[in-house]
């Protein structure tokens, strides 16, 4: 039995009374999508969009949380995983835990002392498709400001191992110096397949100024993704602080960055926009820049087109985001303090809390023709959801639009006496939802269809009552799930077709009980009137894995969801979840 420990996610200590009964307090409102966790701090975001999901990656602030014991100001010092999530829709978030970057590179060459593993900050991830169809991951990572990291992978959740044994980037690196912080990597695939990596940041260096401060790098990658291909070229940035990212749109190279705090001055920038061809007005401070070239490797084809994110507003410490097209729209994916300060306001979490951020997203408007960004409006709406659930397809306990009073099994699994993570790296495989007495979760927008739905099966272990709601989370239930298990069972309930059916919210309520620990659930629909033919096929090529993408035997024992993937004889392919 593997070792089960648990980090509180729901700040339970306050609660609601309705009807008698005692939910858990919402932080993230049921009607916001806004962030997209309402129990994990995270912050740095970056994207990939991997067979129609999209995954965001993190900075785990949570476990800088959990360090300072729920109290204090982040100081990142501890940070030393990467958070995972996915979604389908854009509202519906499922954690897939944390990537343990501390485990994976403890073998790390640390002589000098600046190659070794310390942190792991603002990551950002690529993938590709080799010429023998095997597809890549790869994630780079700040190892503070003295260097960055690279991770691989053949599926977005990993295993994830460290192809190299020190820092791909360092202080050593010819030309990456002088620069304040080697840090903060972004990272492109062009469309002749070549990875490019931007980087650095912070104080000016080599005779730049607040406005001009020549910390901004650019790379080209070799074809192994894991080292230099010659030596950097300096960007010059107007105003480059941190948080770098690259895009290509429409053939040419999109550079987006933090800029500083500093002071303005309309005469430095008048003089800065004749030198270098700049139209635009200045960026305010902490705002979230963009910067145009056909030609990365030619400084001066470098061009500031201007401020497409401002900075959310206090009490966000910094600005850092991520932007990303997915399923034809482009989103704005950044950080925000909001959920630490509506903790603190609701009296749940220490005043002196500060610095703790949460991911979230609003919707970017781009001219692809010319690379043009809008400029974004951030909010706590966040975007509107661009498909359904499927009620009858297998759905994991971990996917949620908000929730409260649970916790994450396999979450960081750090204790008091621990420096970091020990989750390891196949963090999906063991991923389950702890919930108390009075916990729920929301998934919005599932589609029961016009028959609707005649049985409903929950996949947990424990004892309580789980009470299946629909539209609000204080409404009658339509189906009470009696769940007493010591090992992972699924219990059936029969439903009324007629009143689970359609397009609904769907709330899981724990009633009441001692508590459980839920991993998954799934639906089955009513038959509708006449007789419908089923037609068989013999599968073919039959294979399994699970949830991180490792192949499984067919005689391989798995404890959860298992994606079962086959061809039947007329050559279509199918994909399934199953327990």
């Amino acid at each position: 039995m593997y070792r089960q420990l648990f980090v509180t996610a729901a700040f339970t200590a306050v609660c609601l009374q309705t009807n008698s009964q005692t939910l858990a307090r919402e932080y993230k409102s049921t009607s916001l999508g806004n962030p997209i966790s309402s129990s994990v701090f995270c912050a740095d975001p970056t994207a990939i969009d991997y067979k129609g999901r999209l995954y965001v990656y993190g900075s785990n602030d949570h476990q800088q949380f959990i360090k300072n014991k729920k109290t204090g100001n982040n100081s990142y010092g501890d940070i030393k995983s990467i958070v995972v999530f996915s979604t389908e829709d854009m509202v519906n978030w499922t954690f897939h835990g944390t990537i343990d970057v501390a485990k994976i590179c403890s073998s790390w060459n640390k002589s000098p002392w600046y190659r070794g593993f310390g942190v792991s900050w603002a990551p950002s991830v690529v993938w590709r498709t080799t010429e023998d169809g095997t597809d890549e991951f790869f994630l780079y990572f700040c190892n503070s400001s003295h260097g960055i990291g690279v991770l691989k992978a053949d599926s977005p959740l990993g295993p994830w191992k460290s192809p190299l044994n020190e820092l791909m980037i360092h202080r050593d690196t010819p030309g990456a110096t002088p620069c304040s912080a080697v840090f903060d990597p972004g990272v492109t695939i062009d469309d002749n397949g070549v990875g490019w990596i931007s980087f650095g940041g912070l104080d000016p260096v080599d005779g730049g100024n607040s406005l001009n401060p020549k910390n901004a790098r650019i790379a080209r990658l070799k074809p192994s993704m894991t080292a230099l291909d010659g030596k950097p070229v300096r960007i010059m940035a107007p105003y480059h602080f941190e948080a770098n990212e690259l895009n290509v749109i429409n053939g040419k190279f999109v550079y987006t960055y933090c800029s500083n705090w500093a002071e303005r001055k309309d005469a430095d920038w008048n003089s800065y926009c004749k030198e270098y061809g700049v139209s635009q007005p200045k960026p305010g401070a902490c705002t979230m820049c963009y910067m145009v070239s056909d030609n990365p490797m030619d400084a001066s084809s470098w061009v500031y087109k201007g401020v497409y994110g401002e900075h959310p507003g206090m009490p966000s410490p910094n600005n850092h985001s991520h932007l990303h097209k997915f399923k034809g729209n482009y989103y704005y994916i950044y950080h925000w303090g909001a959920l630490m300060k509506k903790m603190k306001d609701d009296g749940v979490l220490d005043g002196s809390c500060d610095g703790f951020r949460s991911i979230c997203v609003n919707k970017a408007t781009v001219s692809e023709s010319s690379q043009k960004i809008n400029s974004v409006v951030i909010d706590s709406v966040g975007v509107s959801a661009i498909g359904s659930v499927n009620p009858y397809q297998l759905q994991e306990a971990e996917m949620m639009a908000t929730s409260a009073g649970i916790s994450y099994e396999d979450f960081t699994n750090i204790t008091r006496n621990t420096r970091i993570s020990t989750l390891g790296n196949d963090a999906s495989q063991n991923m389950q939802v702890k919930m108390a007495e009075g916990a729920w979760i929301q998934v919005r927008r599932v589609n029961f269809g016009s028959a609707g739905a005649a049985k409903f099966t929950v996949r947990a272990k424990g004892e309580g009552t789980l009470e299946l709601r629909l539209s609000r989370k204080v409404a009658k239930p339509v189906a009470t799930i009696e769940i007493s298990s010591d090992e992972m069972t699924d219990f059936t309930v029969d439903l009324d077709a007629a009143k689970v059916k359609d397009q609904k919210t769907v709330y899981l309520v724990l009633s009441s009980g001692k508590g459980i620990y839920f991993d998954a659930w799934q639906a089955t629909e009513a038959q509708t009137e006449g007789i419908s033919s089923v037609e068989s096929h013999n599968a073919i090529n039959r294979q399994r894995y699970d949830l991180s993408g490792r192949r499984l035997s067919d005689t391989e024992q798995h404890r959860g969801i298992v994606i079962e993937q086959y061809t039947d004889e007329n050559g279509k392919k199918h994909i399934r979840k199953t327990f």
